[in-house]
């Protein structure tokens, strides 16, 4: 009991003095975490479309070798991104690209290379994503778009992503959830997030475990909320569950139960004649 209250005492001096830090580091944190994920989904969605583009055997030469150039490159990259550590990449991106260029190259804001940094993880997870995601439409989808004239841009557009987007949702939230808690390694190229403002803190205070535990309760309320709203969302795009079943169709008309609404009945036609 006495060590709890030590700890809510530690706990309470730490945020007297570095109240602002916490929450600035939050704020850092949560923005790269949408403007990452949100960049990211574009660039999954990119690749993945890129992924899906049929073609047979009729194709010209072409076609299906810029379509397999393409396949092979979205698959170095998906690999490469998805096979080494976010930590790595940043350090790759922020300090490689000066050494390699003799300095001429870098980055003039840590706020660009972080968002890179994560954009670019994100997509290689979101294009296998996407991928799957399009994969799992019917492809009687397809083929019915084609029936009716529709071109495969058009099919894509209008019939297959808005499903797909669907199908994908719970693992774009999980992406976004995933980005809140690893940008926490931004702090290798000194990005001012919730990680870095907890070391700052440790660092003048020296109270290690106390900041520590700010930040699980502060990582852990930001992932909850975000959940929370992520299913809102996914069961706003689910629609209303309490659907009317159509009980009679007034465009299909059984035979023998239609009549003219100005024709009279057949005994009083015979007697007109």
């Amino acid at each position: 009991m006495e060590k709890l209250i030590q700890l809510a005492t530690d706990i309470g001096k730490l945020w007297a003095k570095y109240g602002s830090s916490y929450l600035a580091g939050i704020r850092s944190t949560l923005v790269l975490a949408l403007v990452a994920t949100a960049i990211g989904c574009v660039i999954g969605f990119f690749c993945g479309v890129l992924n899906t583009i049929p073609y047979g055997p009729n194709d010209p030469p072409v076609k299906k070798f810029f379509l397999k150039l393409i396949r092979a490159i979205v698959r170095v990259y998906v690999e490469v991104f998805r096979g080494t550590p976010m930590v790595l990449q940043a350090v790759f991106l922020y300090y490689g690209l000066p050494y390699f260029t003799d300095g001429n190259l870098r980055f003039d804001s840590v706020w660009a290379a972080a968002i890179l940094v994560v954009s670019i993880n994100t997509g290689a997870y979101m294009a296998e994503s996407v991928r799957g995601g399009i994969i799992s439409v019917d492809p009687g989808q397809t083929e019915g778009a084609k029936a009716i004239g529709m071109t495969h841009v058009q099919t894509m557009v209008n019939v297959i992503l808005p499903q797909a987007l669907r199908n994908i949702m719970p693992q774009i939230g999980n992406n976004f959830i995933i980005n809140v808690k690893d940008t926490s390694v931004m702090f290798i190229i000194g990005f001012p997030d919730f990680f870095a403002a907890h070391r700052a803190a440790v660092g003048a205070s020296y109270l290690y475990f106390p900041s520590a535990t700010v930040e699980m309760a502060g990582y852990l309320c930001m992932t909850l909320v975000a959940s929370f709203l992520l299913r809102a969302l996914e069961k706003k795009m689910d629609g209303a569950s309490d659907y009317e079943l159509v009980q009679e169709d007034p465009l299909v008309m059984t035979a023998g139960t239609y009549s003219h609404p100005n024709r009279a009945p057949f005994g009083e036609q015979n007697r007109e004649v």
